[in-house]
C-alpha cells in the first residue's frame, strides 16, 4: 500500500485548500481512512476520517469548515478544507487502515498566513 498526499501551500486566513491522496496497492472501496495534521511544535492529532460505509468523524475545532470525501473508484482520499486559520497550519498526512496495518502518506505542508 502506497499513500501519496498532495494539495498542500500557502493560502491566507479565510481561504481553501483541497487536498489529496492517491492510494495504490491493496486498498479497498472499505478501507478506514483518515487525515491527520502536526503542526509546529505539537502532537499529531486526528483530523477527519472516513470508513468504508462512508461515516465521518471530525475534531471540533474544523467541524463545519472540512470535509472528507473518496473516490473509491480511483481509490483517492480528499480534504476540502474552507474557512482556513492560522492554527490549521501543519502536515497534513493521510493514513489507511489495512488487514489491521497502518499505511502513511508523505505528508503535505499547509500553511495559513497572511
Amino acid at each position: 500500500v502506497q499513500l501519496q498526499a498532495s494539495g498542500g501551500g500557502l493560502v491566507q486566513p479565510g481561504g481553501s485548500l483541497r487536498l489529496s491522496c492517491a492510494a495504490s496497492g491493496r486498498i479497498f472501496s472499505d478501507t478506514f481512512m483518515a487525515w491527520y495534521r502536526r503542526a509546529p511544535g505539537k502532537q499529531r492529532e486526528l483530523v477527519t476520517s472516513i470508513s468504508g460505509s462512508g461515516n465521518t468523524v471530525f475534531v471540533d475545532s474544523v467541524k463545519g469548515r472540512f470535509t472528507i470525501s473518496r473516490d473509491k473508484a480511483k481509490n483517492n482520499l480528499y480534504l476540502q478544507m474552507n474557512s482556513l486559520k492560522p492554527e490549521d497550519t501543519a502536515v497534513y498526512f493521510c493514513k489507511a487502515d489495512v488487514f489491521g496495518n497502518e499505511y502513511w502518506g508523505q505528508g503535505t505542508e499547509v500553511t495559513v498566513s497572511s
